[in-house]
This record gives structure tokens, C-alpha cells and sequence, in this order.
């Protein structure tokens, strides 16, 4: 790695700053008897891997005794690698600490929200909080670093493993604690945290900092939102911590080594915060057919573009330290097995979205513990498959290909705004059963998906001069100077589309005193809304079966006929079409456009949609969430305007288009994501980078997952 992210504002258009594409595979050598390691070795470098990370779960070896150090086995595991050719990533092991420390500091474990202290025999188990722990972690991380200090194939390090995967909440009494100076230091006195979190409400407000309690569900009912999302403020802000300990350590050691970390579940890490800026780039594991919470939108391929864009709108171009490779489960749960070509294409896909190095998870599966059917590039019998095959086909092309990528960003035409970490807290404090803004943003990035449009996240305060079209959807805190960003994006001939509920909400989850969306947002898109209500979701039975199945108030829903009553219908152009989940009813300015109208009811022939010429752009507001309808109608009047055309014409179903590109480059993605054959009848001119550079004008015809990149001419 050369000329580091270090102290760079995150940003969606940030790329790696590295001088070769990292490939190769987590790798365990405690898990095997030495005798395999030399084939291992040899078989990798046959591969063209070049890196491996290890140590991630191998506290107990490191550290078999507190104060007791051994690391005889991974020097030895390191050395065999080296001699291949290939470097090592380590890892520091805190995901897993071992058993001597949880007997002699059982104050160190997670608790949850029952009061039920988390046990040895997992991962994950203890508090991040802690100080306890904290104090741990920084003497094996210190050990480990100056242990490798000088050791030429330890190239970079990775802090912990997918920190708040498995469990980012806890209620111990360390989390209290750290909770109460958290708010302390956060607030000053008392009466402002009273203010904060509203405590003349339900008689919830405190006389000291150590009075503070932790926010319990059900506890017997709901605590204050600004409450929850203080304590989320507060578990964001002890991850980052957490890790910034390590992080010291690292580069105080050897400033020369690059740090990351792998996120897994996302769950409380402010990504444009300290967490984030520690590193030289983020790391995220993809495992395209595990993600329940995304399998609605129907293809695995769907699921992994969106769960790529939504990371790269956090900091940029990363890295994939795991990328599915087969078959994975734990003893609860399985995915589905990759085909033969899927390995390579998802491998490719990751890259057309941003990946800067990759790594197949893992090298070989293990055969014992809780994942011994997580299959790998090499199976259980030793033998490398079709799996081995693929991702020997793809180190080698990505290694000839590393000067044609690297330095290279996603193009993004529409952006969606993401990566705000309050945001995502202020809805589930207060979800009322309506989609997350996350949940309404899927809607459009699918769309643009399936048309092969490039679409992706970026936070407001990010640079919009290179975006076509940005929509904000429905986030309830809203700065000021996020209409700063809005206004001049629109000025210079950028369209705007703002969701219903913006800005409705202060930093401390108040519902605002002024009429929405606010004094900045009104007097931006000409719009003040009279009155709002919330709406059956599309094809439900009655209005609050949402909120039954997510865990809320057992209400009884209405019956049909009183929710069908009920329904709001609304005109655009020449369609009429139903709202779903959520309406406002506008008034507007002289200078605001009404592009749609509400058509049934009292409601008959008030604004739902406008438009606000500014600049040489629009604004556009909307008084309810999309549906796929809505979408489809929204597109088709503002894209034509925006100048947001696909990357590519006519493209097939099954087929996904994707660009990166610098000032020197276009390079056009084209992946098959169906077994089948599939021809695409205009491609741009350009080079076909996968097929010996051959020329392409006109049509390209893909094999059943096949991959190509298109260099595009001019």
C-alpha cells in the first residue's frame, strides 16, 4: 500500500490507495496438521493469490496464559507462506478472547436486555465497553505488534472481526457505567440531558448522571426516543473507541503497515466517524446469498449490488476481506451453493462495485466447530474443484487488470442518500411500522438495477457535482447545511427529489416546531405540509398489521373495508395510482410546480408532488413513500429531464451493467447473472478486457455467468 486514506473525509468517491489488487483467502493454519501447510502454500501461489489474514480467532494460541506469549505456530505459518510469494494480513484476535480471561473477569461479558450474561463457547461475548476488557485487548494487541514489527510478510493488520455482528447491544454493568460518563461528557448537566431526552414526559428526567438508566424494551412500555438514541450514539461511540486502541498500537509499532476491518451486519458503527477515519480503507464481507433481511427483492445478485452500493456510500472503494466461496452455514441456518461460474461472477461483481482487493472466504473449511460446512476454495477431502478453478481465473485476471482498475470510482448517475448514522437510529426509535428510509431507497435503487442506470448511496455532505438525480428518502433529521448542499447541486442544473417526513425531527428525535420540513427545506422546495397520516402498506389488509409483525403493540387491525376506505389515490401525468404507507397534504408557493394531486376524497385535487425550478435544476418534493408504481412514474417524467440515461441500451433481464472510471478510463462491467446464455445487442465501442483485449462494437454475447469489461473508446 502507498499514500494512505489516513485523515480523508469519507467519501462515495474515495478509491484505495494501494499499488497491487490484494487476493487470496483467509486462511487458519491452527485448524490443520502442519503437514498441509506446504500445499497449501503451493497451491495458493499456483492460484495467483499474493495475501492471506489469519489470527482472527487464535487468542488462546497467542496468548495460552495471561502475560504468556507464544506465537511459534503462525511464525512458522507465515515464514511457509512467504517463501510462496505470499504476504499475511494478521488480525487481532479480540472477537474471541479466551476462557482463562472470561473466569477471572466474568464482569467483561455482554449482558442483554433480560439481564442474561453471554456465555463462553461463542464469539462475540464480551463487552466492547468494558474497561476491563479494553485494557486486555490493548496488551495483546501490543504484543502481537511488536512481535511482527520487523517481520517483512506482515504487510497489514486487521482490528478484531465484524465488530457488532453477532450482538452489538449489551446492559452490563460496565455498559452503564461508561453509558452515564458518555452523557456526562456528552451533555454537562443534567437539565440539558433532561431537555434532550424530554424528562418532563412520563416523569423520566434524572437528578444525577449516575441515576441514568439503560433503555430496556417493554420495560413496561417504551422509553423516550432521544433515550434510544443516545444509547445507540453511545455503542457506536464504544466501537469506535474499542477499535481505536488497536489502531493506535498498529501504527505507532509500524507506521508502514496498512489497517482495516471486515463489517459484517453494519449495527451500530458510525461509518463517517472516528471508526472510519482510524482506517486506510474499510473492509466488508459479502455473502450474497445469506442476507435474510434483503431476500424480498427475489435474486441474490439483486441483494449483493444493493448491500455493496449501500457500503460504498459509507467511505468508498474497500476491500472484500470475505467473499462467499460455496456452500456456508452455522448449525441454525444455511445459504445456497454457488454453480459452477458464480464464484467468478460474484467475485467480478464485488469489484464492479467498488472492491479494490478481494479474498475468498476461506481457504479450506474446518472440520470441527460451529462452521464445519463453510466450504472453501479447497473442500474437506483436500482436493481444489471448480471452486479453486474460478478463483484462479479471477486472481489472475485481476492482476494483470490491477493498473486498468485501481484508481478508479463507481459512477453514479442517481444517488440515494445513506451512510448517516442517525438517521438509521432515529427510524428504529420511532418506526411506527413504516419502512426505513433504507427500505423506501431499495425501491429506486432496483429500479435503476434493472435498467442497467448507475445508482448508488452517498451521504449529502458528500461532493453531488458528479450526480445527474439525488433523492433523500424520508430522513427525519435534517442539518442545515445539508440544504446548503441541495441548493447549490440543484443551481448548477441537478435534480433534487426530496421524500415525505424530512427533516420532521431534531438531533434529540423532537418532532420540530416549525411546519415541515422545516424553515430550510421549505423555503427550498416551496412546500409546507397541513397535514399528514399514515396508509395501509401496498396490498395489506388493514393499517396496522405492520406494526404486529414487527414486534410492536398488538393492535387489531381494521377491517378491510374501513382500510380500504381509506386509500389514497393520487394523479401523475396521465396515471392514476395508489399511495402506500404514508400522505401529507401540501400548500405551496407561487414559484412551486404541482406535478401530481391527490384524486379521491376530502383530499381530491390537493398537492401531492411538486416541483421548484432552481437554478439551472429542480427540487422536487413528494407527500408519500414510493412504491414501485410511483417509482416507475417518477423516473419517467424526471430521468428524461436530469439527463440520467442507462449505461447500456436494450439490457436483457438477468444481465447487470455497472462503470468505473477516472479522468483516464470508462470501464464498463457486464455481468450474466443466469445460467443461461445471454446477448446484449448495443455495447458501447470499446475493449474487451476479459477476452484479450478483442474489440467490441455492437453486440456482445455472455455464456451463462459470463463477465466482461468493456474499455470503453474516448
Amino acid at each position: 500500500m502507498s499514500d494512505k486514506n489516513i485523515a480523508k473525509t469519507p467519501s462515495a468517491w474515495n478509491t484505495v490507495k494501494t499499488d497491487r489488487f490484494l487476493v487470496g483467502a483467509p486462511h487458519y493454519p491452527e485448524h490443520v496438521d502442519e503437514s498441509y501447510w506446504e500445499r497449501d502454500a503451493e497451491r495458493m501461489a499456483k492460484a495467483g493469490f499474493n495475501v492471506v489474514r489469519m489470527a482472527e480467532f487464535a487468542w488462546h494460541i497467542l496468548e495460552p496464559r495471561l502475560g504468556t506469549f507464544d506465537f511459534d505456530l503462525f511464525d512458522r505459518a507465515i515464514a511457509m507462506l512467504g517463501r510462496y510469494g505470499i504476504d499475511t494480513i494478521m488480525c487481532t484476535p479480540t472477537a474471541t478472547p479466551p476462557r482463562w480471561l472470561t473466569v477471572a473477569h466474568p464482569e467483561i461479558l455482554r449482558v442483554d436486555g433480560k439481564g442474561r450474561p453471554m456465555s463462553h463457547g461463542s464469539r462475540q461475548h464480551c463487552d466492547t465497553a468494558s474497561p476491563v476488557f479494553r485494557e486486555h485487548s490493548r496488551r495483546i494487541t501490543r504484543a502481537m505488534a511488536e512481535h511482527y514489527r520487523d517481520n517483512p510478510h506482515v504487510v497489514g493488520w486487521q482490528t478484531d472481526n465484524e465488530l457488532n455482528t453477532s450482538m452489538p447491544e449489551s446492559y452490563s454493568k460496565a455498559t452503564l457505567s461508561e453509558f452515564q460518563i458518555f452523557l456526562a461528557e456528552k451533555y454537562g448537566t443534567t437539565g440539558k440531558l433532561n431537555a434532550a431526552w424530554g424528562g418532563d414526559f412520563w416523569a423520566t428526567a434524572y437528578d444525577s448522571f449516575d441515576q441514568v438508566v439503560l433503555p430496556i424494551e417493554f420495560g413496561p412500555t417504551f422509553p423516550s426516543p432521544g433515550h434510544v438514541q443516545d444509547y445507540h450514539r453511545f455503542l457506536a461511540f464504544a466501537t469506535a473507541r474499542f477499535q481505536h486502541d488497536q489502531v493506535e498500537i498498529l501504527r505507532a509499532t509500524n507506521p508502514s503497515w496498512f489497517v482495516f476491518h471486515n463489517l459484517g451486519g453494519l449495527r451500530d458503527i458510525d461509518f463517517r466517524g472516528q471508526f472510519t477515519k482510524d482506517l486506510d480503507f474499510v473492509g466488508y464481507d459479502i455473502y450474497p446469498m445469506l442476507y435474510d433481511e434483503f431476500q424480498r427483492i427475489g435474486n441474490h445478485a439483486k441483494v449483493q449490488a444493493l448491500h455493496l452500493d449501500i457500503c460504498r456510500g459509507f467511505s468508498g472503494n474497500y476491500i472484500v476481506p470475505e467473499q462467499q466461496s460455496g456452500f456456508g452455514s452455522q448449525p441454525g441456518f444455511c445459504t445456497l451453493t454457488p454453480e459452477p461460474g458464480e464464484l467468478r461472477r460474484m467475485a467480478m461483481s464485488s469489484v464492479a462495485h467498488g472492491a479494490d482487493g478481494l479474498m475468498f472466504f476461506r481457504w479450506r473449511p474446518a472440520h470441527f466447530g460451529a462452521e464445519i460446512y463453510w466450504m472453501g476454495i479447497i473442500d474437506h477431502d483436500d482436493v481444489g474443484r471448480h471452486r479453486y478453478d474460478e478463483a484462479k481465473q479471477f486472481a489472475t485476471e485481476m492482476t494483470a487488470l490491477k493498473d486498468k482498475i485501481l484508481g478508479t470510482y463507481v459512477r453514479m448517475d442517481v444517488g440515494i442518500a445513506g451512510s448517516d448514522f442517525d438517521n438509521q437510529e432515529a427510524h428504529k426509535t420511532y418506526s411506527i411500522g413504516l419502512p426505513s428510509p433504507q427500505d423506501d431507497a431499495v425501491l429506486l435503487h432496483q429500479y435503476c438495477y434493472d435498467r442497467g442506470i448507475a445508482c448508488g448511496f452517498i451521504h449529502p455532505e458528500d461532493d453531488l457535482s458528479k450526480l445527474k438525480l439525488f433523492y433523500v428518502p424520508h430522513w427525519v433529521m435534517w442539518q442545515d447545511e445539508w440544504t446548503e448542499k441541495l441548493q447549490a447541486f440543484a443551481e448548477q442544473g441537478g435534480t433534487v427529489v426530496i421524500g415525505a417526513r424530512t427533516g420532521t425531527r431534531d438531533e434529540h428525535n423532537h418532532v420540530i416546531r416549525q411546519t415541515a420540513p422545516g424553515t430550510s427545506l421549505s423555503k427550498l422546495a416551496g412546500v409546507r405540509v397541513e397535514d399528514f397520516g399514515r396508509l395501509a402498506a401496498p396490498g395489506a389488509n388493514g393499517l396496522f398489521e405492520v406494526m404486529e409483525r414487527s414486534g410492536g403493540l398488538v393492535v387489531p387491525p381494521n377491517r378491510p373495508a374501513e382500510s380500504q376506505r381509506r386509500t389514497r389515490r393520487f394523479k401523475i401525468g396521465n396515471q392514476e395510482l395508489t399511495a402506500g404507507h404514508f400522505y401529507e397534504n401540501l400548500s405551496v408557493d407561487a414559484d412551486t410546480e404541482i406535478v401530481a394531486a391527490w384524486s379521491n376524497r376530502y383530499a381530491d385535487g390537493l398537492p401531492m408532488a411538486t416541483s421548484r425550478k432552481v437554478g439551472k435544476g429542480h427540487v422536487v418534493y413528494l407527500g408519500t413513500y414510493l412504491t414501485p408504481e410511483l417509482t416507475a412514474a417518477l423516473a419517467e417524467r424526471l430521468f428524461p429531464t436530469a439527463g440520467v440515461q442507462p449505461l447500456v441500451d436494450d439490457l436483457p433481464a438477468g444481465v447487470e451493467v455497472t462503470m468505473r472510471m477516472n479522468d483516464e478510463r470508462k470501464l464498463l462491467f457486464i455481468q450474466n447473472y443466469t445460467d443461461q446464455p445471454a446477448g446484449l445487442a448495443a455495447v458501447p465501442p470499446g475493449k474487451n478486457l476479459l477476452d484479450d483485449g478483442k474489440p467490441v462494437a455492437g453486440g456482445l454475447d455472455l455464456d451463462g455467468y459470463g463477465c466482461a469489461i468493456i474499455e470503453l473508446e474516448g
